[in-house]
Protein backbone atom coordinates (compact mmCIF):
# COMPACT_ATOMS: atom_id res chain seq x y z
CA UNK A 1 0.00 0.00 0.00
CA UNK A 2 0.84 3.56 -0.36
CA UNK A 3 1.16 5.88 2.17
CA UNK A 4 -1.92 7.87 0.63
CA UNK A 5 -4.30 4.81 0.18
CA UNK A 6 -7.20 4.42 1.90
CA UNK A 7 -7.32 2.62 5.28
CA UNK A 8 -9.71 0.17 5.45
CA UNK A 9 -11.63 0.08 8.50
CA UNK A 10 -13.58 -2.55 8.45
CA UNK A 11 -11.11 -5.06 7.75
CA UNK A 12 -8.60 -3.08 10.33
CA UNK A 13 -11.26 -2.50 12.87
CA UNK A 14 -13.32 -5.68 12.65
CA UNK A 15 -14.61 -5.69 16.49
CA UNK A 16 -15.25 -1.99 16.52
CA UNK A 17 -17.19 -2.18 13.32
CA UNK A 18 -19.00 -5.09 15.03
CA UNK A 19 -19.99 -3.31 18.17
CA UNK A 20 -21.05 -0.39 16.15
CA UNK A 21 -23.56 -2.29 13.96
CA UNK A 22 -24.78 -3.70 17.06
CA UNK A 23 -25.93 -0.21 18.43
CA UNK A 24 -27.52 0.55 14.45
CA UNK A 25 -29.68 -3.16 15.46
CA UNK A 26 -30.18 -2.05 19.15
CA UNK A 27 -31.30 1.78 17.54
CA UNK A 28 -34.02 -0.25 14.76
CA UNK A 29 -35.21 -2.06 17.39
CA UNK A 30 -36.69 0.72 19.41
CA UNK A 31 -39.17 0.75 17.09
CA UNK A 32 -38.43 4.76 15.37
CA UNK A 33 -40.43 5.80 12.58
CA UNK A 34 -38.48 4.07 9.74
CA UNK A 35 -39.66 7.01 6.86
CA UNK A 36 -37.59 9.34 9.50
CA UNK A 37 -34.90 7.23 10.69
CA UNK A 38 -33.77 7.67 6.56
CA UNK A 39 -35.09 11.43 6.24
CA UNK A 40 -32.41 11.76 8.90
CA UNK A 41 -29.57 10.11 7.82
CA UNK A 42 -29.91 11.34 4.04
CA UNK A 43 -29.90 15.02 5.68
CA UNK A 44 -26.93 14.30 7.76
CA UNK A 45 -24.72 12.37 5.11
CA UNK A 46 -25.73 15.36 2.63
CA UNK A 47 -24.55 17.80 4.99
CA UNK A 48 -21.29 15.36 5.94
CA UNK A 49 -20.78 15.79 2.01
CA UNK A 50 -20.66 11.95 1.96
CA UNK A 51 -21.43 10.56 -1.50
CA UNK A 52 -21.61 7.28 -0.58
CA UNK A 53 -23.82 7.18 2.45
CA UNK A 54 -26.35 10.01 0.52
CA UNK A 55 -26.32 7.42 -2.36
CA UNK A 56 -27.09 4.45 0.61
CA UNK A 57 -29.66 6.28 1.96
CA UNK A 58 -31.20 7.46 -0.64
CA UNK A 59 -31.59 3.67 -2.05
CA UNK A 60 -32.99 2.47 1.29
CA UNK A 61 -35.44 5.10 1.81
CA UNK A 62 -36.80 4.32 -1.76
CA UNK A 63 -36.91 0.62 -1.10
CA UNK A 64 -38.77 1.51 1.85
CA UNK A 65 -41.28 3.19 0.28
CA UNK A 66 -40.73 6.99 0.83
CA UNK A 67 -41.63 9.13 -2.56
CA UNK A 68 -38.77 10.24 -5.02
CA UNK A 69 -40.00 14.18 -4.54
CA UNK A 70 -39.78 14.14 -0.61
CA UNK A 71 -36.07 12.41 -0.98
CA UNK A 72 -35.32 15.17 -3.77
CA UNK A 73 -36.51 17.92 -1.37
CA UNK A 74 -35.17 16.99 1.97
CA UNK A 75 -32.39 19.24 1.25
CA UNK A 76 -34.77 22.21 1.35
CA UNK A 77 -36.95 20.78 3.81
CA UNK A 78 -37.68 24.37 5.32
CA UNK A 79 -38.79 25.78 2.29
CA UNK A 80 -40.93 23.20 1.36
CA UNK A 81 -44.62 21.61 2.67
CA UNK A 82 -43.81 18.22 1.92
CA UNK A 83 -42.51 17.09 5.58
CA UNK A 84 -44.61 17.08 8.75
CA UNK A 85 -44.17 19.46 11.37
CA UNK A 86 -42.40 16.33 13.47
CA UNK A 87 -40.57 15.71 10.41
CA UNK A 88 -39.00 19.15 9.89
CA UNK A 89 -38.17 19.46 14.01
CA UNK A 90 -36.64 15.97 13.63
CA UNK A 91 -34.67 17.85 10.67
CA UNK A 92 -33.74 21.04 12.84
CA UNK A 93 -32.24 18.55 15.40
CA UNK A 94 -30.45 16.52 12.84
CA UNK A 95 -28.64 19.65 11.32
CA UNK A 96 -28.21 21.14 14.71
CA UNK A 97 -26.48 18.20 16.17
CA UNK A 98 -24.23 17.55 12.72
CA UNK A 99 -22.95 21.57 12.57
CA UNK A 100 -23.41 22.76 15.55
CA UNK A 101 -23.04 26.08 16.87
CA UNK A 102 -21.20 27.00 19.77
CA UNK A 103 -23.67 30.33 20.38
CA UNK A 104 -26.70 27.87 19.56
CA UNK A 105 -29.61 27.73 22.92
CA UNK A 106 -30.85 24.39 21.95
CA UNK A 107 -33.57 24.83 24.61
CA UNK A 108 -36.27 25.96 22.33
CA UNK A 109 -35.34 23.35 19.82
CA UNK A 110 -35.98 20.70 22.48
CA UNK A 111 -39.55 22.39 23.47
CA UNK A 112 -39.97 21.63 20.27
CA UNK A 113 -39.01 18.76 19.92
CA UNK A 114 -40.92 17.38 23.09
CA UNK A 115 -44.04 18.79 21.34
CA UNK A 116 -44.13 16.28 19.05
CA UNK A 117 -41.67 12.96 20.67
CA UNK A 118 -40.86 11.41 23.87
CA UNK A 119 -37.78 11.83 25.77
CA UNK A 120 -37.33 8.18 24.86
CA UNK A 121 -37.87 9.46 21.10
CA UNK A 122 -35.68 11.95 21.09
CA UNK A 123 -33.02 10.17 22.71
CA UNK A 124 -33.27 7.26 19.62
CA UNK A 125 -33.08 10.18 17.39
CA UNK A 126 -30.13 11.74 18.98
CA UNK A 127 -28.54 8.39 18.94
CA UNK A 128 -29.29 8.14 14.90
CA UNK A 129 -28.14 11.28 13.99
CA UNK A 130 -25.08 10.50 16.37
CA UNK A 131 -24.24 7.31 14.64
CA UNK A 132 -24.56 8.66 11.15
CA UNK A 133 -22.31 11.55 11.54
CA UNK A 134 -19.78 8.55 12.63
CA UNK A 135 -19.82 6.41 9.43
CA UNK A 136 -20.12 9.47 7.39
CA UNK A 137 -16.56 10.75 9.34
CA UNK A 138 -15.07 6.86 8.87
CA UNK A 139 -16.78 7.10 4.75
CA UNK A 140 -15.57 10.25 4.16
CA UNK A 141 -11.87 9.29 5.40
CA UNK A 142 -11.70 6.97 2.29
CA UNK A 143 -12.07 9.83 0.16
Amino acid sequence: MTGTAAVNFHANAEKIFGRLEAVENEIAETGFDKPLHHLVKLRASQINQCAFCVKMHIEEARKDGESQDRIDRVIVWRHVRDFTPSEKVALAWTEALTQPDPKADLGPLRRELREHFTDREISTLTAIVAMINLWNRIQISNH
